[in-house]
């Protein structure tokens, strides 16, 4: 599949308490390499990840997400998708080169469920990214829970199917699944996905607009979940559930918190996604097995929105 357009999830800025403490978190414990820190601010990068960052950690008063970042394939898609988005009456911010370290030009826009998204194409390479002469499997032996990228978040508002209908038609995305109360034809859960992910982005209803589900992070196999789950009981990381399976996406997970609340996952297979595959759809009353395929339910703290 040629992927062209906004080729995939680039970055998160999440918000966290303590920023010393998220540190922490982030790199030892999930394994991620910290690059550098600007004023009220840490990045980070994944071992198998080529672009300089992929999460951001911005210390303030309450945890949530500032920004969620795709890549374009090339700088005049910027303009393309900025014309695109404000024929569907959807303002449109542009940012100047550097407004992030080692990050080209930027378009920003709100969606209707007040979450932000930008959109980028050039970003410098990482200094510890994958080899590409010869390339061994890593360069440094990976720490932590091991993971590979930032893989994709889940998003809380109100209308959802308004913001699905935004990355649909102005940024070429595809819906690959959703959960629909057929009573009422209301749409519960949307997956999408600007690749051949089963998503790199999902939104899931709930009565407030701007929150953040879940960061999901991805492992190479269910042994890796296993060890993220033995990373967790042993430095006593808040757990939420897992490791269990989604029926939805098909993907091996488990949830916990960071040291601010942000709810994290480690999540690995999932199938593969074509222009051409049928949407995938589940029912409301079979809403427990589309989220926790095993367990055929929904858990207390999964449906309470944290940040």
């Amino acid at each position: 599949m040629a992927v062209t357009g906004v080729i995939r999830p680039g970055y998160v800025q999440l918000r966290v308490l303590d920023l010393e403490e998220a540190i922490e978190h982030y790199r030892d414990r999930i394994g991620l390499n910290l690059v550098s820190r600007e004023g009220d601010r840490a990045f980070f990068q994944a071992f198998d990840e080529f672009d300089r960052h992929s999460i951001i950690l911005r210390e303030a008063d309450h945890p949530g997400m500032d920004v969620m970042g795709f890549k374009v394939a090339k700088d005049t898609d910027l303009d393309h998708f900025a014309e695109r988005l404000l024929d569907m009456g959807v303002h449109v911010d542009v940012l100047p080169e550097g407004k992030d370290p080692g990050v080209g030009r930027k378009i920003r826009f709100k969606l209707p469920t007040q979450h932000v998204f930008e959109l980028y194409s050039e970003m410098e390479l990482s200094q510890t990214g994958p080899a590409i002469s010869d390339p061994d499997v890593w360069v440094v032996e990976p720490r932590g829970m091991r993971v590979t990228r930032f893989d994709h978040c889940a998003l809380n508002g109100v209308d959802i199917a308004a913001s699905a209908k935004i990355l649909v038609d102005a940024l070429d995305f595809s819906i690959t699944e959703e959960l629909v109360d057929e009573a009422s034809g209301g749409r519960m859960a949307i997956f999408l996905s600007c690749s051949n992910k089963a998503h790199d982005v999902a939104f899931l209803g709930a009565p407030e607009d701007g929150k953040i589900h879940h960061t999901s992070f991805n492992l190479e196999s269910w042994h890796d979940v296993g060890h993220a789950a033995d990373i967790i009981s042993r430095y006593d990381i808040s757990l939420d559930i897992g490791p269990t399976r989604h029926g939805i996406t098909r993907g091996q997970t488990i949830y916990f918190f960071d040291p601010s609340g942000n709810r994290n996952e480690t999540f690995s297979g999932g199938y593969f996604y074509y222009p051409d595959n049928p949407r995938r759809t589940w029912k409301a009353e079979n809403a427990g097995k589309a989220v926790f395929y095993y367990e055929k339910a929904l858990n207390d703290r999964f449906m309470t929105v944290n940040t």
